[in-house]
């Protein structure tokens, strides 16, 4: 996170796009920034006690909790079909507990990820109408940075100086994984509701599951069960898709 400030803000600098913005919303930003850390260190530590595929399948039930939360903060009804695709990513993540008993630890640590995942990804759609994707992403990751420094300080050998190679991949994660991503994710809701950018993201554990299979081997081969569960998880971006097109179309 500290990476993706250090980054943003030589963009923005170059850029001349300035770091100005009310107090109270700088400070709602860093706020959020503190929720994004805390997000972040769930969703390592599942990846620590589980494994790939069985933290960004659950972290696909984002969309459920979004379904809940967005109309609190955009002040509109509960959408239908939302909280019906919403259950049944929440029946296929069932299924995958159920048949990963193992992996239990992993599962709910990355269901508590998907909570502050789904609590900033909705409070940014309601940032992004007030300041410039840069802006609010840059104040969050500073925020975060802070946050997990302090997390650092407090958590015994939780902080380890990288080496080598490592500095060349924390770059990469930094400035295109996270600072890049997160501009574009705030950048879409512009147009897009939360809800939908959120299960339009849920296309990660497809991608993610396939280059762990890869690199990772048989440490990510699951049961049959894991895979029924994920394709229903899998399934509901795709049908949510079609029935914002059909919708669009009337």
């Amino acid at each position: 996170m500290s990476i993706a400030f250090i980054g943003l803000a030589a963009f923005m600098l170059v850029t001349k796009r300035g770091f100005r913005t009310t107090g109270q919303n700088a400070l709602k930003y860093l706020g959020t920034g503190l929720i994004t850390a805390g997000h972040w260190i769930l969703f390592f530590e599942a990846l620590k006690v589980s494994n790939v595929s069985i933290t960004l399948t659950t972290l696909a039930s984002t969309t459920l909790f979004v379904a809940f939360i967005e109309p609190l903060f955009f002040k509109r009804r509960i959408i239908a079909y939302e909280v019906i695709l919403g259950l049944c990513t929440l029946i296929g993540l069932a299924i995958i507990f159920g048949a990963e008993t193992e992996h239990s630890w992993g599962i709910i640590l990355a269901l508590g990820s998907a909570v502050l995942a789904a609590i900033f990804g909705t409070v940014n759609g309601v940032f992004v109408r007030q300041d410039k994707p840069s802006l609010i992403t840059a104040y969050e990751m500073l925020g975060g940075a802070i946050g997990i420094t302090i997390y650092s300080l407090i958590q015994p050998g939780s902080f380890e100086i990288p080496l080598g190679i490592d500095w060349l991949w924390l770059l990469i994660l930094g400035l295109v994984c996270t600072s890049l991503a997160f501009v574009v994710s705030i950048a879409v809701m512009k147009t897009l509701s939360p809800f939908t950018v959120s299960i339009s993201i849920n296309m990660e554990p497809i991608y993610a599951i396939a280059f762990a299979l890869i690199i990772f081997q048989e440490d990510e081969y699951m049961s049959p069960l894991f895979y029924l569960g994920a394709l229903i998880v899998m399934s509901m971006i795709f049908l949510n898709g079609y029935i914002k097109r059909k919708r669009a179309s009337l």
